[in-house]
């Protein structure tokens, strides 16, 4: 009864007038930056975290959250129509889907990706409902030791489950811990790497260097690389599915669900690992799996329903740990930060609007999605014809009104675009970004809880193995990180993500 009555406030905070604008605004936000090649929800909630300043918590968390689960909705309808993922869990959505287009069914294919969508975001907030608030009731019994081994856990899976090479994955983590230690020290205050200068005393700006690397440094990539695009398709039609693709999707559907919502909840995983996992194991198992790559409507289902339950159930250990499971969720949690909020499983006690509220409007957002990308998908195919040299130079204004308005200081802006050049070099030399966040929202805070474990045993490092909890996660991250250095396991990690 008492989850019934969390989830009324929760729909009578998500359902106010203003929290419905603000979560319209972002799932319609998320859909068009999700169609766009190029932008996607990580730069675009890097450069909306400034406008949060003026926002209350609960609006400005629906708005941010919708974005991230709204893109997974418009990265399909560019994979589809045009073969060119707006989004990077849609890569493998464009394999079937454009060739369904070539056959003239791009209308069941988009109606197939909508309903997958919907079926499995729904799926997975009832997970988020029901799993949560347990979750934090777990968490709140945990001491500064075993959430120091929470968080190491947490890095090292981050690493495991990174693309590319483990050892340009474990620099990027490395890194983003060193940059957390710049400015004050959390014991004594001394000051540390700022050069003597005053604007670094509290530390690197977040909203400069997400803006930086996950923004600018994504503009001078597209930048160099100039997408052609050619909408084959300016008019689809034909969107009802008939009774026998109906069948065929019911099982794709059911089962990416269920994979997504698992893997959106492991450090490192989210929407793309999900939508991958999930069309790997729907072409060995699905009865048609021959027809994958020439246009199977599985081959849609699948990575479709499981990239959105990855996108939501990504949520779980952000709201009730306070960690980070991608750079999205670090992303909401600097926001949370911004709004003078601790992450962490104290929010579902003591911003109980703001956690049910979040929870309520992802049905309510998902509702939204499925009403606004089927009957816009001509606004959609016209956006695509925006010319880039157009767009960027406004995205670019944009992130320096952002970066300069969070402190009014002209060093953000600065230390915006040096990340950005710094974002576009990582590119060039194929690390992927997105640990190096990760390492940073975590640094502190791992910094953080291991003074705190060695000032409550007098300087006893031995507390760390000496906690149960905190023993058995340090274990866990040192069986995972010898299994993924284990020659075979690595060859046939490096396989798959090169799949």
């Amino acid at each position: 009864m008492e989850l019934f009555t969390d989830l009324g406030l929760g729909f009578a905070t998500a359902l106010s007038p203003f929290n419905l604008m603000y979560c319209f605004i972002g799932v319609l936000l998320g859909t068009a930056v999700g169609v766009l090649p190029g932008l996607g929800p990580i730069a675009t909630i890097a450069m909306l975290l400034p406008i949060t300043f003026g926002l209350p918590p609960v609006s400005s968390l629906i708005m941010l959250a919708g974005i991230y689960y709204g893109a997974q909705y418009g990265g399909s309808t560019t994979a589809i129509l045009i073969n060119l993922p707006g989004e990077s869990s849609s890569v493998v959505t464009a394999i079937d889907g454009y060739q369904m287009a070539k056959k003239g069914r791009a209308g069941p294919a988009l109606a197939t990706a909508a309903l997958g969508s919907f079926f499995a975001g729904t799926v997975a907030t009832v997970l988020l409902a029901v799993a949560a608030p347990p979750l934090a009731d777990v968490a709140l019994r945990f001491g500064p030791a075993e959430y120091f081994s929470l968080m190491v856990l947490g890095l090292v899976a981050s690493v495991a489950l990174a693309s590319g090479s483990l050892l340009k994955a474990f620099t990027m983590i490395v890194l983003g811990l060193l940059l957390g230690l710049v400015g004050s020290d959390v014991e004594t205050g001394t000051q540390r790497f700022t050069f003597d200068m005053p604007e670094m005393a509290d530390g690197l700006n977040f909203v400069a260097l997400s803006m930086g690397v996950f923004g600018l440094g994504e503009i001078l990539r597209n930048l160099e690389h100039e997408h052609t695009r050619s909408v084959m398709v300016r008019h689809v039609s034909g969107l009802m599915l008939s009774k026998d693709d109906f069948k065929r999707i019911i099982g794709p559907v059911l089962r990416g669900t269920a994979l997504g919502s698992v893997l959106g909840i492991l450090p490192g995983g989210g929407a793309m690992l999900a939508s991958f996992a999930a069309y790997s194991m729907e072409k060995k198992i699905s009865p048609n799996g021959a027809e994958f790559g020439k246009g199977a409507i599985e081959g849609v289902a699948a990575p479709e329903s499981a990239n959105n339950a990855g996108a939501q159930t990504s949520f779980i250990p952000m709201l009730t740990l306070g960690i980070p499971s991608n750079p999205v969720m670090a992303l909401m949690i600097g926001a949370m930060i911004i709004q003078g909020i601790t992450p962490g499983p104290n929010v579902v006690t003591d911003e109980p609007e703001l956690f049910w509220g979040m929870i309520a409007s992802m049905w309510v957002g998902n509702l939204m999605l499925v009403l606004l990308n089927l009957p816009l998908i001509g606004l959609w195919i016209r956006m695509l014809t925006i010319p880039y040299h157009l767009l960027f130079p406004a995205i670019i204004a944009f992130c320096c009104i952002g970066a300069f308005s969070v402190n009014n200081s002209t060093f953000d802006v600065f230390m915006m675009a040096l990340f950005g050049l710094v974002g576009y070099a990582l590119i060039k030399l194929d690390f992927e970004p997105a640990p190096l966040l990760l390492g940073f929202v975590l640094g502190p805070m791992l910094e953080e809880n291991l003074r705190r474990a060695m000032l409550l045993s007098r300087g006893d490092a031995t507390v760390f193995v000496t906690q149960p909890l905190s023993l058995a996660l340090l274990i866990v991250s040192l069986t995972l990180l010898v299994i993924v250095v284990m020659p075979n396991i690595r060859a046939k990690r490096e396989e798959a993500f090169s799949e």
